[in-house]
């Protein structure tokens, strides 16, 4: 894919002009600056149509940091690091690329209406053929995975345990599957266990998606 050097150079323009007005718009979780952010998105996705970006706050009162992502297409980390390499040194804000691991591990994810708790998934990972396969298993595994918010809430799991960059550039294949009524008999283990799992066993494969020079 071509990244448009132009339109990062926009982009950034963009948020250089707009930035007071985004800091002032912050209220205790969020900013309210609705229009703002959709603008921001709409030049993110002018430049690669997965982009994606949030805000993030360390309770210390640190200053705000925008995070980007690709939504899990490897196919645009490229575009990401592209446009994170070239942001510039602004007041009140970092800017980062993807979502890190975090300590300690989130208990539980709040997906509005519903809890989901760490505890309810648990998951397989295995090698073959040079390759990771990761697998969730989760009680009434849903068939339209888009339609469960479980499944948003274990991707936001997984990126705190292994990092967004590896669970996209290590893991080959990433399935889910209905709970068994063993699962230790099953040979499962509980999510939280992944990262040790993972560290274990990535540096025995090489990276899939695309490779960044």
């Amino acid at each position: 894919m071509n990244i448009s050097l132009k339109q990062i150079e926009d982009f950034w323009h963009q948020v250089e002009r707009t930035l007071d007005q985004l800091l002032a718009s912050q209220g205790d979780t969020q900013f309210e600056a609705d229009s703002l952010l959709a603008a921001y998105r709409l030049s993110l996705q002018k430049i690669d149509r997965n982009l994606t970006f949030h805000f993030e706050r360390e309770s210390d009162g640190g200053p705000v940091e925008m995070v980007f992502g690709c939504d899990g297409y490897p196919e645009s980390i490229h575009a990401v690091l592209s446009v994170v390499g070239a942001a510039p040194a602004l007041s009140g804000i970092n800017f980062r690329a993807f979502n890190e691991r975090y300590d300690p591990v989130p208990a539980f994810v709040n997906m509005g209406d519903e809890l989901c708790e760490i505890d309810e998934f648990w998951c397989s990972l295995r090698e073959l053929n040079g390759k990771l396969q990761l697998a969730i298993y989760l009680v009434d595994a849903p068939k339209i995975l888009e339609m469960d918010p479980r499944v948003e809430a274990a991707m936001i799991l997984l990126d705190a345990l292994i990092g967004e960059y590896e669970l996209m550039t290590r893991v080959w294949s990433l399935d889910w599957y209905e709970l068994p009524a063993d699962p230790v008999d099953f040979g499962l283990m509980p999510l939280s266990h992944l990262r040790h799992a993972f560290d274990e066993m990535k540096a025995s494969v090489a990276p899939v998606g695309i490779t960044i020079h």
